[in-house]
């Protein structure tokens, strides 16, 4: 489970990282066969990189392309432990969604491990 300081849960903050708002932050985006992580950077003078209290958020979006409710839910279950794993590679105030494609309700926990570290990796390392 992920403590509260780290999920996405406004509608706005969701907008705001998969559409940008004009903020200044740095938005990337990549993408694997099973799932699309959108990663919205702090700019480098940022205060909340600096304040104690920053610290990475995570929201997920599962459609109905995904599967039935059960199947969405065990998908966004399944990517909320592999998340919570790697909350320590993620930058400091990053904020970062998730998108599940439909091929993740077959894909192994492996496999959308190997999915995520992927899509991480290169978002975070990507220059804009």
């Amino acid at each position: 489970m992920l403590a509260r300081r780290h999920r996405l849960t406004a509608g706005e903050d969701f907008r705001a990282v998969l559409r940008g708002r004009g903020d200044g932050r740095r938005r990337q985006r990549a993408g694997t066969d099973l799932l699309v992580v959108h990663v919205c950077l702090p700019r480098p003078d940022a205060t909340a990189v600096a304040s104690l209290g920053a610290c990475p958020r995570v929201g997920f979006v599962v459609s109905k392309a995904v599967g039935n409710s059960v199947v969405r839910h065990r998908t966004v279950r399944r990517l909320r432990h592999l998340v919570a794993d790697r909350l320590g590679g993620l930058p400091p105030a990053a904020d970062v969604v998730v998108r599940a494609l439909p091929p993740a309700a077959r894909a192994t926990s492996a496999e959308l491990g190997a999915a995520l570290d992927q899509a991480l990796a290169r978002a975070v390392t990507r220059r804009s």
